[in-house]
C-alpha cells in the first residue's frame, strides 16, 4: 500500500499502525509547503469591517523560522504535513477567490475563482500532503496525519478567540477525504447567532495572542503531578472539545498511582488502581520518559470495526481536543507534551472489558518540573 499517491484504506492502515510492526528506514519528506502555482502575494491589511486574515492565519500556521520546524501548531517529528487552501469571500483583504497558503512566507497563491455559493468572509481547508510524516513514521504515518489536522483546527479556533473574532463553524466530521476539515470566520459585520446545527468549540478562558506563538511543546523529562484542580481542568477541555467522540481519563503516578476520570459534577473519580505510565511507555513506541511523566492525558474508544468516517473523526477530533487541553495545562502552570503514536494500547482490554473497543486514539504527558530546553513537535 502506497501511503504517498494511493488512496488510503484507512482501517487498513490503522489496524497496522496500532501493531507491533516496526517502520522501516526514513525516506525523503519532499518540500515543507506544497508547492502552489502562480505567483505569490503578501496578506493585505484588513480594513475597516474586514476579516483580519494576516493576524488570524499568523497566530495559528505561519513558521517562525527558515526550516518550517517551528510553528503555533504541533505535529509529530515537526513533519507538518497539514496543508491549508483559503476560499476567500467578501469582506476580506484579499478579492474573493481560492488561494493556496504559505505558512513558511506567509504569503498566498491564487488557484481560481471562489466557488458559487461562496459565504462572506473566509472558509480555511484544510488537506495534507502524507508524504512529508510517512518519510519518518512509515505505517504508522496515518493516525498521526489525522491528529496534526485537528491540531491545526484547533489553532486556527484559538487564533479567532485570541483576536476576539466570534465563534468560527468548525467542520471536523470525518465525513470527506478532502478537505479532512474546515473552518469558516465570518467578517466582523457578518457575525451572528450560532445554530445549534454548527459544531462549536468548549467555553474556555482564551489566551492571548502571544501565548499562542510561545505554545511549544515542553521537552522531556516531565516530572511532577499536577495538583488535581489542574487535571480537572484539562480533562474537562478535552471532554467538552472532542463532543462526545472520546472518553478520557488520566494516568497518575505516586502516591497513589490511578487511572482518574471526570465525573459528572466535576470531581475526579477513580476508573482503576495501580500504576499504568510504565505500560504506556511501552505503547507509547516506547518513549521511555513517559513511565516519570507526572500525569498522562489519554483519549480512548476509536474500535477495532470503526469505518473510515469513524477514524477520521476520532482522530481529529482528538487532535483538537488535545491542542485545547495542552493550552489549558500551560495557562495552569503545567508544561505538556501530545503523545501521538500507539501501539497495541487497548485501554478497555488491560482493565478487563472486551478487547478491541477502547483503543488509546491521543495523549498528553503533563509535568510541574521540566527541562529548559524545549522544542516543538
Amino acid at each position: 500500500m502506497d501511503l504517498t499517491h494511493e488512496p488510503v484504506d484507512l482501517v487498513t492502515a490503522l489496524a497496522r499502525a496500532r501493531s507491533p510492526e516496526r517502520p522501516g528506514p526514513d525516506t525523503p519528506a519532499g518540500p515543507a509547503v506544497r508547492p502552489w502555482p502562480g505567483p505569490s502575494r503578501p496578506l493585505p491589511e484588513a480594513g475597516p469591517g474586514e476579516l483580519d486574515l494576516d493576524r488570524l492565519l499568523r497566530l495559528s500556521l505561519a513558521a517562525s523560522d527558515g526550516s518550517g520546524r517551528l510553528r503555533p501548531a504541533p505535529s509529530a517529528g515537526a513533519l507538518h504535513p497539514v496543508d491549508a487552501e483559503l476560499v476567500v469571500g467578501t469582506g476580506c483583504p484579499l478579492p474573493p477567490g481560492r488561494y493556496g497558503y504559505d505558512p513558511l512566507r506567509h504569503r498566498v497563491h491564487r488557484l481560481g475563482r471562489e466557488p458559487d455559493g461562496t459565504l462572506p468572509g473566509v472558509t480555511v481547508e484544510l488537506s495534507v500532503t502524507p508524504q512529508r510524516t510517512v518519510s519518518h513514521y512509515g505505517h504508522r504515518a496515518w493516525p498521526l496525519i489525522l491528529l496534526d489536522t485537528g491540531h491545526v483546527a484547533a489553532a486556527l479556533w484559538l487564533a479567532d478567540h485570541a483576536l476576539g473574532m466570534a465563534e468560527p463553524v468548525l467542520r471536523l466530521d470525518g465525513l470527506p477525504e478532502h478537505p479532512l476539515a474546515a473552518l469558516h470566520f465570518a467578517p466582523p459585520e457578518k457575525r451572528g447567532h450560532v445554530s445549534q446545527s454548527q459544531e462549536v468549540g468548549p467555553p474556555m478562558d482564551m489566551p492571548a495572542p502571544r501565548e499562542l506563538l510561545a505554545r511549544r511543546s515542553a521537552q522531556p523529562p516531565l516530572t511532577g503531578a499536577p495538583p488535581p484542580d489542574v487535571l480537572r481542568a484539562v480533562l474537562a477541555t478535552a471532554l467538552q472539545a472532542s463532543a462526545g467522540e472520546l472518553a478520557w481519563c488520566a494516568a497518575v503516578g505516586e502516591p497513589r498511582p490511578e487511572l482518574v476520570e471526570l465525573a459528572p459534577d466535576g470531581t475526579l473519580r477513580r476508573l482503576a488502581a495501580g500504576e499504568a505510565r510504565p505500560t504506556l511507555a511501552v505503547w507509547a513506541a516506547g518513549q521511555a520518559w513517559i513511565a516519570d511523566a507526572g500525569a498522562v492525558l489519554l483519549a480512548y474508544r476509536c474500535p477495532a470495526d470503526a469505518d473510515a468516517p469513524r477514524i477520521r473523526r476520532a482522530h481529529l477530533r482528538a487532535g483538537f481536543a488535545v491542542h485545547l487541553a495542552h493550552m489549558a495545562a500551560v495557562r495552569h502552570g503545567s508544561a505538556a507534551r501530545p503523545v501521538g503514536s500507539w501501539q497495541q494500547a487497548d485501554l478497555g482490554a488491560a482493565l478487563g472489558a472486551p478487547p478491541g473497543r477502547d483503543w488509546i486514539v491521543h495523549g498528553l504527558a503533563l509535568g510541574t518540573t521540566h527541562s529548559d530546553q524545549e522544542k516543538t513537535s
